[in-house]
């Protein structure tokens, strides 16, 4: 299905897809660093059985507007946000992985009302040295996608799943896609922030996934999320940092495990 486009608050197009029902509860799904709404595929038909699915390109990704500069989680977070009020969804789940899960977090302290579940996969509250994002941002923009993306895939994935190419040829060929100014923008936003202080303040029942074999966010980042957010629980994966596309089956299990009691049935 091709992107319908939304225009934000600030002149950025948004980028997003709506499958299923739109009569049942609604979950929107939000992409990781590098990837676009397609990444969500394995899940999708289960997921569109029981909820009405709306997939969004972050912005600088994907069909999304890339604009220059750095981007922060509070523009990331308030695109959901204007995305669903355009929507009409005055309450809806939420599931982000990697920086899908920074701004899930995101939601969680400052949306609590509009939320039923979240569910932050392979995230982290805080992800330093700043310098090593600088490192990043200054090689896309001067070399361009190539620069970083075979270190990248190594990260995404273990070394027994990236040894088949067909399991990461799609992924590979959308991060190449990727702009490079859109995606040194979302790089400015992880880079900028620190979520540690207000993950107490997220009372929305939320599920935490992690991979225990994930180098970019690894399980001590699962636990201090799980730590800081009331109530959390939490299912760990044997799988690296793309685990819903790494085990799609268990991720989706989880997945809809936890949102039970929202899809009506």
């Amino acid at each position: 299905m091709s992107a319908q486009h939304l225009g934000l608050g600030d002149g950025c197009r948004l980028a997003w897809t709506s499958d299923g029902n739109p009569a049942k509860p609604a979950l929107i799904l939000s992409n990781s660093l590098g990837t676009d709404r397609t990444m969500w595929a394995p899940q999708m038909e289960a997921l569109v059985q029981r909820f009405h699915v709306i997939r969004y390109d972050t912005r600088g990704h994907g069909a999304s507007d890339a604009p220059k500069g750095g981007y922060g989680l509070d523009r990331l977070g308030r695109d959901v946000l204007e995305l669903a009020d355009a929507l009409g969804l005055d309450r809806f789940a939420f599931c982000g992985l990697s920086l899908g899960g920074m701004t899930a977090q995101w939601l969680g302290v400052q949306a609590a009302g509009r939320l039923s579940r979240l569910v932050i996969a392979n995230s982290a509250p805080c992800m330093g040295p700043a310098t090593a994002w600088d490192a990043r941002i200054a090689a896309v923009r001067s070399q361009g996608m190539a620069a970083i993306a075979d270190a990248v895939v190594e990260r995404w994935f273990t070394p027994d799943f990236r040894a088949d190419p067909a399991n990461i040829a799609a992924i590979l060929a959308t991060l190449h896609a990727t702009d490079p100014e859109g995606y040194a923008g979302c790089c400015a936003a992880i880079r900028d922030m620190d979520m540690r202080p207000l993950l107490g303040l997220i009372r929305t029942p939320t599920l935490v996934i992690g991979g225990t074999r994930d180098p970019a966010t690894p399980p001590v980042q699962t636990t201090a999320l799980l730590e800081g957010i009331p109530r959390a629980t939490c299912v760990m994966l044997d799988a690296a940092h793309l685990s819903n596309l790494e085990r799609p089956e268990a991720f989706t299990a989880a997945l809809l495990d936890h949102l039970k009691d929202t899809s009506g049935e």
